[in-house]
């Protein structure tokens, strides 16, 4: 599958690649995170939105219980009122004496203009001789069936209703309704303390959304909108039942319009029932300023991308045609036209590639032309080829010739009985064989003191008992791989110096130990050692540039090695004492 998709993609065109790539990669992802991103806001505004209204809700349910607080306490000292209890007890035989009582009664009134959160205050009483003035009001049959008459009769507790009652001067409001019973007698009045509508509806204008307060019939008490105050929640017709409903955020339909319903409740200390808080916003509300920049920021987004297109669908043209040019310059180059010249302007790859193409042109000429020229020198190396290798198979007949004659005289002196010379010889020539083979670049540790060793000995056989030597080495690094003939110039270097400048002999020790990650190899005699100035002089002299001085060329070359395999800080380290002898350190990295 895969390897079909790759097909099908190279044998598509450039142009249509690059228009193909632009849709994919630059106009899907970013239409896809446009409609994300407006999803998101819509969705924030919401949020917002909601948690507003949550918020406005508890306000104005914290409000209103503040409020309400007022014609409690009122309802509480009314309660404990005397003088109540005198006026609506007692029977009046005249009308004379009833309207002295309604006038020396003023608590009502009194608590009226104290208080603004109130606008009226009722009392309901079982009395004939009673008339009704708006604040003393006898009980006939219909205040007996109205439904808070009844409920009010059957509890202590407070009881808040909004009265819609069809007197000459209704109430219509939303009002405080109390039983209050008096000493020595079994009647029971109601009392009733009405709200002050214009308070409550002002506390509502403020806020942001329709917000609605009813009671726990239905009816509403207050509203942003006065005009739907004295409405049923049925009339509302949000669709769906709010009589059960507690506190909760629901979406239902206002209007015909998608809308979202936040709902809470409100029950005073010492309710026989309690208010419910209803703030209503339409989701397009919300999202309309949203949806605004959503689709201005979308209307820009398309023309950011119809720009970039049109841009796209240029360069790629642009660089089509300068490809099939250049691609037609090189067919004629296949088909031998050595003549053509590539005339495609600028400074991109694809000028380059033409100006590349031009002197690829030029050099293939030249080469056509010096290729007589490369025949006829073949054909003379050729020959010269055939006398060097004619004269490196008569080089190599010497060695072998020593080899053997060498390998001849160790088999003599072993079967005379001459173990000492047929060793000797031996070593001389593993000796001359290894330096033969002296080409590769590096060699183990071992060989190389396999050679020192040999060079010991024949020095040994030679000098006899005026040269001894000790090698200590550290056998965990004897497969570590050095440049070879780096220890024997040294050793020869010793051997050479101490024997021939003391008559008493000389004593060669060569080191080689482990230091962390660095190899340490000493040699060190004991022969005549050098002054201050001769030693000054032998350092000068192996790290010029030029050679100085014949007798140390072996110390040159090993320092010369050294620096430019390792570097300066790996190059011989020489000290030497006059009658004492000479000391020489170089250090190689284990890690290499």
């Amino acid at each position: 599958m895969l390897n079909r998709i790759i097909r099908s993609t190279n044998n598509l065109k450039l142009k249509h690649k690059l228009l193909i790539s632009y849709i994919v990669v630059v106009m899907i992802p970013v239409l896809i995170v446009g409609v994300g991103v407006t999803a998101y806001f819509r969705h924030q505004a919401m949020e917002r939105a909601i948690a507003q209204a949550t918020n406005n809700v508890e306000k104005v349910k914290t409000r209103t219980a503040m409020m309400l607080r007022v014609p409690s306490d009122i309802s509480d000292m009314i309660m404990l009122d005397r003088e109540l209890a005198t006026a609506v007890k007692t029977e009046y035989p005249d009308v004379l004496e009833l309207t002295k009582s309604y006038l020396n009664y003023d608590n009502f009134r009194e608590f009226i203009l104290q208080y603004r959160e109130i606008s009226g205050i009722r009392f309901y009483y079982d009395n004939p001789t009673l008339i009704n003035n708006l604040e003393f009001i006898p009980i006939n049959e219909g205040i007996e069936q109205a439904t808070w008459f009844k409920q009010a009769m059957e509890s202590k507790r407070i009881g808040w209703f909004y009265i819609d009652d069809a007197e000459e001067f209704p109430v219509k409001r939303l009002s405080l309704v109390r039983q209050i019973s008096f000493e020595g007698t079994r009647k029971s009045g109601v009392l009733m303390v009405i709200i002050n509508q214009e308070e409550l509806n002002r506390m509502l204008q403020q806020e942001p959304f329709e917000t609605l307060i009813t009671d726990d019939m239905g009816v509403v008490v207050a509203a942003k909108n006065p005009s739907l105050v004295g409405k049923t929640l049925g009339e509302l017709d949000y669709g769906i039942d709010l009589s059960t409903q507690q506190k909760e955020t629901l979406q239902v339909e206002s209007q015909g319009e998608p809308a979202y319903l936040v709902i809470d409740t409100l029950t005073p200390d010492s309710s026989m029932n309690g208010l419910r808080f209803i703030s209503v916003f339409t989701t397009e509300s919300i999202v309309k300023d949203a949806n605004a920049v959503s689709l201005m920021g979308l209307f820009i987004i398309l023309l950011v991308l119809l720009l970039a297109f049109i841009f796209v669908y240029t360069v790629s043209f642009l660089t089509t045609n300068r490809l099939l040019r250049l691609s037609r310059h090189l067919n004629r180059l296949a088909l031998g036209d050595l003549t053509v010249v590539s005339r495609i302007d600028g400074q991109d790859e694809i000028g380059q590639l033409s100006r590349q193409f031009n002197y690829m042109v030029e050099s293939i000429r030249r080469l056509m032309d010096q290729v007589v020229e490369k025949t006829e020198q073949n054909n003379s190396l050729e020959l010269a080829q055939r006398e060097i290798k004619l004269k490196m198979m008569a080089s190599q007949i010497n060695p072998h010739f020593l080899f053997n004659a060498l390998e001849s005289i160790r088999m003599n002196a072993h079967l005379k009985g001459d173990q000492e010379i047929a060793n000797v010889v031996r070593r001389l020539g593993k000796m001359m064989r290894k330096s033969l083979e002296v080409g590769r670049e590096n060699i183990m540790l071992k060989e190389e003191l396999e050679m020192v060793s040999s060079y010991l000995e024949i020095q040994k056989f030679r000098y006899e008992n005026r040269l001894k030597y000790e090698i200590d080495v550290d056998p965990s690094v004897m497969n570590f791989r050095i440049p070879p003939l780096i220890i024997q110039p040294l050793v020869e270097n010793a051997v050479v110096h101490g024997v021939e400048n003391k008559e008493d002999g000389v004593k060669v020790v060569v080191s080689i130990r482990r230091l962390e990650e660095m190899l340490e190899v000493s040699v060190k005699d004991n022969g005549m050692g050098m002054t201050p100035e001769r030693l000054e002089e032998v350092r000068e002299s192996i790290m010029a540039s030029e050679e100085s001085e014949k007798n140390r060329i072996g110390l040159r070359n090993v320092y010369q090695r050294l620096v430019l395999t390792y570097g300066e800080k790996h190059g011989l380290n020489m000290d030497s004492r006059y009658g004492e002898g000479t000391l020489i350190i170089f250090t190689l990295p284990l890690n290499l």
